[in-house]
């Protein structure tokens, strides 16, 4: 058998990388659940008609299909879920009868899109949502609540570059068109999300030619693209622009409360602004928009993003209101964890390795490994009987930071590999310091400067 090629956009970690990925799913969980949401996990296939039905998505899809299948059956007329939102609003529909509302759930699950690789966009891919979901209606004030856990669970992963949440609001894009006379507003939110991707002067061609604006008109778009503040006095720039309406009123209230409410979470590497070119491109989206640019990776486009929808679930006789935001989490990690940004410092869990006096003190020694492990230590016994300075090297190769020694007497001996200390211990009551009970996330500064 020849060597296998890895395949283009389906990553996979060496197993210290795997321990940086464990870290950040792990700390994002930790969060969420602090704040009382719920984890689910959805199947990983949903109907086609479900899939499709927000339009223009089919080429993203994977088609789930039998080699055996020579008729169709029972799996026709299925696909990989592109998303966590399409399955996670088919969930709602069908349990509401079995769920609390406002319903809270983070999920943090596998996704797959069959688009292009590229830094950043990837075929296999995990995700990080939250979501809180109403029946009926669903106050503002959960939007706020979104905002917060995301941006307090950013501040947590601290081995990451800084995070800037963007910020707008639909009803303040809406109403300010609406306010300027515009005949398609959706055509001209479209194009101005194109701010992103091409010059301003591109994007006031475009406004012109396609949505059919005036000079001023276009003018007046672009400069409330332009508007972007790190606090609530982007209210006073937007009036300057002499545009009113109702909805442009609601809006503006609803995004100055709440940057407001959020300051207190601001940080040196996490921070939030008003950016009022943000639109998602995604129709559904009826009020707050949210995008996320990590520091210094520009490049990777918003690798956190979501909002408000107010009619995304419905049966006929319920509507389910819901506002969410989703963390790229593959997006924001493998390029990083590729070019050696980000690293654990050792390559598999074990704290502990105890060494080895002979084969026939194996018993010894794994009875020894059995009294740590009952005490929360991660450990493992050497693997042959070698040289007490080659097991020694074992460990170091793996960046496991002790070695346990049994004395002819019976008594015991850790040593720090690292420092060179040795102390008597005994199996059942010694525990290494917090930070080496298991892997940590290492920040490599000097691949973080050359990428």
């Amino acid at each position: 058998m020849s060597k296998p090629r890895p395949l283009s956009g389906f990553p996979e970690f060496l197993p210290a990388q795997r321990s940086v990925e464990r870290e950040v799913v792990e700390t994002l969980a930790r969060t969420f659940e602090l704040h009382g949401f719920s984890g689910i996990e959805t199947r990983a296939v949903e109907p086609m008609d479900q899939l499709l039905r927000k339009g223009d998505t089919s080429k993203e899809v994977y088609v789930l299909k039998r080699l055996q299948d020579t008729e169709a059956g029972k799996d026709a007329g299925m696909g990989l879920h592109f998303d966590l939102t399409v399955p996670f609003a088919r969930y709602v529909l069908e349990n509401a009868g079995k769920l609390e509302f406002p319903f809270r759930r983070y999920q943090i699950q596998k996704v797959w899109r069959g688009e292009r690789p590229q830094e950043g966009r990837f075929r296999e891919f995990m995700q990080a949502d939250i979501d809180i979901v109403g029946q009926g209606e669903l106050p503002f004030h959960h939007d706020v609540e979104v905002t917060r856990v995301m941006l307090e669970a950013l501040s947590k992963l601290t081995f990451l570059p800084g995070f800037r949440l963007q910020v707008n609001n639909r009803k303040l894009l809406q109403g300010f068109y609406a306010g300027l006379g515009l005949d398609d507003v959706d055509e001209a939110m479209r194009l101005v999300d194109k701010l992103d991707k091409l010059p301003v002067e591109k994007v006031r061609e475009m406004l012109l030619a396609e949505a059919g604006l005036t000079a001023d008109q276009a003018d007046k778009v672009l400069g409330l693209a332009d508007i972007c503040t790190p606090d609530d006095s982007f209210v006073e720039q937007v009036r300057a622009l002499g545009v009113t309406h109702e909805l442009l009123d609601e809006g503006l209230a609803e995004l100055a409360q709440l940057v407001r409410e959020c300051q207190d979470l601001v940080t040196d590497t996490v921070r939030i602004e008003a950016d009022l070119k943000i639109a998602r491109g995604l129709d559904y989206y009826t009020g707050t928009v949210f995008e996320t640019r990590l520091d210094g990776y520009e490049s990777l486009g918003s690798i956190c993003s979501g909002g408000r929808y107010d009619a995304l679930a419905s049966d006929g006789k319920n509507t389910y209101p819901g506002v969410g935001i989703s963390l790229g989490v593959s997006r924001v990690l493998v390029p990083l964890l590729n070019k050696g940004v980000l690293v654990a410092d050792r390559s598999v869990p074990s704290a502990v390795l105890v060494a080895l006096v002979d084969e026939s003190s194996r018993a010894s020694a794994t009875a020894v490994a059995t009294a740590l492990r009952a005490n929360g230590v991660p450990c493992e016994v050497a693997a042959t009987a070698s040289k007490f300075g080659k097991q020694i090297r074992y460990a170091e190769r793996r960046g496991i930071p002790f070695v346990w020694f049994t004395q002819d007497d019976g008594t015991h001996q850790v040593k720090d590999i690292r420092s060179g200390d040795q102390v008597t211990a005994t199996p059942d009551a010694w525990t290494p310091p917090a930070e080496d009970l298991r892997p940590q996330v290492v920040t490599n500064t000097a691949s973080k400067e050359n990428k």
